[in-house]
């Protein structure tokens, strides 16, 4: 609409301005403040209301414009009759376009590097550039008339305008305004600003300096209450231990996300058409003013800080799906933390949404278990923030009949009305002063959600959502300077409610405190008193315990390595090739086992015809021959290697299994793989080393006398063990069978079947002889090992024989010719062991520990491996309750010294009702 046109209308109507404007403003004399602006602006905007009857504009953007418009022509009369004025003002425009010149200049690199390659998002950005000029030039226009300091003759020129502005001298009897204190420039940038939605400069803090320092003790008051809070919350198991919360509930839809995520700056809560929040979200908010970085913490994850939110919003959606659809809800809570130093210090829980439906794939009870949960956080006492949608009834709001049910008189809720912008400005102002449903704490009128955020010609970045939502709610509510301005005495602002929530969780906290501060002492007594009596006041942590357990396990290695050496490897390592001689033994010179019911062939060269051989016989050499051969082939090397290193993992179980690590399986794995891994890098080199020193034993082998007669002597005991086991595994046959005579009756039978005196037809796969196939197969089992103990007395008497005696007749007498070649290859290899082996584990495992389960492990993993142990946990956890109950006592008395502090300072006047009071 045009200036002229503007003038038109406005004329007729300046002078009925004065006589209606008393219609349009009511007082309340109501505490709660409103959305903060300059008196200057409130003046201003109540000059320039349009008149009862007159509503040719609907909103106060355009009656300001046309107010501004109206008064161009008077200005301008003024300007040239005072050319002086006129130059003035010539010079002051001159000088906010070079300012604004040089701000373009400064942006125009950002700008170009912003813009998009298609010709929709070039024009996009050329027509919110130019909004931007436009608001630019609002903002200038507003500073520099603050600015200016006008001379005295000046002032009295605009006062002559002011008065004709005011419409005075009209028909109205209304009577004459009191004189203004601003400047008119002042007051019409001011009105402009206000149209357009833009506040007082946030670089300038308009709080005076008493106020500044009340609300830095404010800040750090909840703080520390936050921190006693949150060390309370870990000592738990009592509910006297808990200081109060503010639980934040709603229906769904009704804007609670909205209203956190303002709060924060930044959007991080889950998000999804379907029912996402299944859990209560505890969130603390900490204050870091020194501090740069914005970042959240899960503490009972893990996962470190968080800078990302959108990796915030994430995992909350995780936690929160993670719930089947089945349950749909569940009372375990998840904790977050999060630090900025653009958030105030506050402790808050999110419920899911209040629902009104059941949906067809949820459960039928969903509604009823969502209003438990609720139920169960908004208890005393807790702060309760009840959201309501202003389109929505404030009689048909769920979150207020919760609220009346466990707080009736409403001394602990405080109202929230999102979504103002969506009903009538007289209808909003009417929700927050509403008296049916009266709050002691009041209702706050918020716009919580946030503009979508464009990219212009003279702006950086997308900004944060906090001053998004401010700068949005400033253009709503001051639109409306009737219904929210200072005067209309209602709570509006997501910056009013920030104030609010610190004010209010402030005084509930310093209520609570008093009976907290006695119930942390009795807490403490009892926490001492079971310390005392139960673990006689022995100091225990989780370093100590793990370096006492370390220290006994390398104390009880260290008795096993100097009893586990050269003579206890060799012994072993005997053992073992003795078991492979018995072997070599069976397979090229005894018996072998009965396979079959028919008759057998004699063997031409039976061992029982050794002793009577001739010492000459090729094929008694040959047997020997490679039966040595077959020994010093067999992988001495790796055998001998295997056999050490089994035996050392397997001593080590056994010392795990007898210290305290036992009960730790964290540590029984570090110690196990600690030496499998040492015993696995030694084991290629070791065993490598120990064949290649036993390669002249595979061509040539001299015997000694002294070698042949221990040698002697050592087969002697092996055969009569072997002996033995052979007579034990006939016993357990007899058993089997049923009797000696049961079983002997089967062996006759076999044997004869051998001779050829029965002949079976087939193979007697099912019987024979009145005898089962089972039976049958015992029988041979038997039979074989009755020749085998036979076999083993005739070589018994031919090793005591004077035959046996010389080395020379090693031919008639392998057994102790094989046992001198397995001595031989013994202590060969045990040299070898000893060096590369076992002195290099005894020297690394000890070190290895200390690295696995001292150096190596962080402070959780200590904390955790001290409480696998039952017994270590609940000693642990009396001496950390009792230190964390004498560290909220000792925050306590920090409250009081600042509570002292606060009385003794000089000047202070009496508190006020209202403040903080501790004890």
């Amino acid at each position: 609409m045009s200036g002229r046109l503007l003038q038109a209308r406005l004329l007729p109507l300046a002078q009925r301005a004065n006589i209606n404007a008393s219609r349009h403003f009511h007082h309340s004399t109501s505490s709660a403040g409103g959305l903060l602006r300059s008196d200057t602006a409130v003046r201003a905007a109540r000059r320039r209301i349009w008149p009862a009857g007159y509503t040719p504009f609907s909103n106060a953007v355009a009656v300001r414009n046309a107010s501004f418009a109206r008064i161009l022509p008077k200005l301008l009369l003024k300007f040239a009759r005072i050319p002086a004025l006129f130059g003035g003002a010539t010079i002051a425009g001159l000088a906010y376009v070079q300012y604004q010149a040089a701000q373009a200049g400064n942006y125009a690199m950002d700008v170009l590097t912003r813009t998009k390659t298609t010709v929709t998002d070039v024009a996009g950005g050329i027509f919110g550039g130019a909004k931007d000029i436009a608001d630019q030039v609002g903002k200038g226009w507003q500073n520099t008339t603050d600015q200016i300091e006008y001379p005295e003759w000046m002032q009295k020129i605009l006062r002559i305008h002011e008065d004709i502005g005011s419409g005075e001298g009209g028909s109205g009897g209304g009577g004459p305004e009191p004189p203004k204190q601003s400047r008119t420039g002042a007051a019409v940038a001011a009105g402009t600003a206000a149209a357009y939605g833009y506040s007082q400069s946030t670089e300038e803090d308009p709080r005076s300096g008493e106020e500044a320092a009340r609300d830095d003790q404010m800040m750090v008051l909840t703080k520390k209450m936050i921190e006693i809070r949150s060390i309370l919350q870990t000592v738990g198991q009592s509910n006297t231990l808990n200081l109060p919360s503010i639980v934040v509930i709603g229906s769904q839809s009704s804007g609670k996300s909205s209203v956190l995520e303002a709060i924060v700056g930044h959007e991080f809560l889950p998000k999804g058409s379907n029912m996402v929040t299944r859990r209560p979200i505890e969130l603390t908010l900490v204050n870091t003013p020194d501090a740069q970085a914005e970042y959240g913490e899960f503490p009972a994850l893990g996962l470190g800080k968080i800078t990302d939110f959108s990796h915030i919003q994430r995992t909350l959606t995780e936690l929160n799906l993670a719930v089947p659809d089945s349950e749909c809800v569940s009372d375990d809570p998840i904790q977050l933390t999060i630090s900025s130093p653009h958030v105030p210090d506050l402790s808050l829980i999110d419920l899911p949404g209040y629902i009104q439906v059941v949906g067809h794939d949820q459960p039928v009870e969903l509604k009823q278990k969502i209003s438990d949960l609720c139920d169960k956080y908004i208890q005393p006492p807790n702060v309760i923030l009840a959201i309501s949608a202003a389109d929505v009834d404030l009689a048909n709001s769920t979150a207020l009949r919760a609220s009346r049910r466990v707080d009736p008189r409403g001394e602990r809720t405080i109202g929230v009305i999102t979504k103002m912008d969506l009903v009538d400005a007289t209808r909003g102002a009417s929700i927050l002063n509403d008296r049916k449903y009266p709050l002691r704490l009041g209702y706050v009128g918020v716009v919580s959600r946030a503009p979508p955020q464009s990219t212009s010609l003279f702006k950086k970045g997308s900004g944060s959502i906090s001053s998004a939502v401010a700068k949005n709610e400033h253009v709503y509510f001051s639109s409306h300077p009737l219904e929210f301005g200072v005067e209309a005495g209602v709570s509006v602002g997501t910056t009013t409610l920030r104030k609010k929530l610190m004010q209010v969780l402030e005084q509930t906290m310093s209520a609570s405190l008093q009976s907290t501060s006695a119930a942390i002492h009795q807490e403490l007594e009892e926490a001492t008193y079971e310390f005392k009596v139960q673990y006689n006041d022995r100091p225990l942590s989780a370093e100590t315990y793990l370096a006492e357990s370390l220290d006994a396990f390398k104390h009880s290695f260290k008795e096993f390595a100097e009893s586990f050496g050269r003579p206890q490897v060799r012994e072993m390592l005997k053992q073992e090739l003795d078991q492979r001689v018995l072997d070599l033994l069976a397979s090229r010179y005894w018996n072998k086992p009965v396979t079959t019911l028919s008759a057998t062939i004699p063997e031409a060269d039976a061992l029982s015809t050794l002793p009577t051989a001739d010492p000459e016989s090729l094929y008694w050499h040959r047997k020997l021959d490679a039966s040595t051969s077959a020994l010093t082939k067999l992988g001495i090397g790796r055998l001998a290697t295997t056999v050490v290193s089994n035996a050392i993992q397997a001593h080590v179980d056994r010392l795990i299994s007898q210290s305290t690590f036992s009960a730790h399986p964290f540590a029984r794995q570090a110690i196990t793989e600690a030496a499998s891994g040492i015993l696995n890098e030694r084991f290629y080199s070791t065993s490598d080393q120990v064949e290649n020193c036993i390669k002249p034993f595979k061509f040539e082998i001299d015997v000694e006398d002294g070698e042949w007669a221990r040698g002697r002597e050592n087969v002697a005991g092996v055969l009569k063990k072997e002996l033995k086991a052979v007579e034990d595994a006939v016993k357990h046959v007899e058993t089997e069978v049923g009797g000696r005579r049961r079983l002997k009756d089967v062996v006759s039978f076999v044997e004869k079947c051998r001779k050829g005196d029965i002949i079976i037809e087939g193979d007697g796969g099912s019987g024979a002889g009145g005898f089962s196939k089972d039976l049958l197969q015992k029988g041979k089992d038997a039979a074989f090992l009755h020749d085998r103990a036979t076999l083993l007395r005739m070589r018994l008497s031919a090793l005591r024989s004077s035959q046996c005696a010389n080395s020379k007749n090693r031919y008639h007498c392998p057994e102790i010719f094989l046992d001198v070649v397995s001595t031989k290859l013994t202590s060969t290899a045990v040299l070898f062991l000893n060096v590369e082996l076992l002195s290099e584990f005894y020297y690394n495992f000890p070190r290895e520990l200390d690295v696995r389960l001292g150096r190596g492990l962080s402070q959780e993993e200590v904390e955790r491996f001290a409480r696998e142990d039952p017994k270590v946990k609940a000693h642990l956890e009396v001496i950390r309750r009792k230190e964390l109950l004498e560290l909220a006592l000792e925050k306590m008395e920090g409250l009081r010294d600042l509570e002292v502090a606060e009385k003794r300072r000089p000047g202070k006047k009496e508190k006020k009702e209202g403040r903080w009071g501790l004890f």
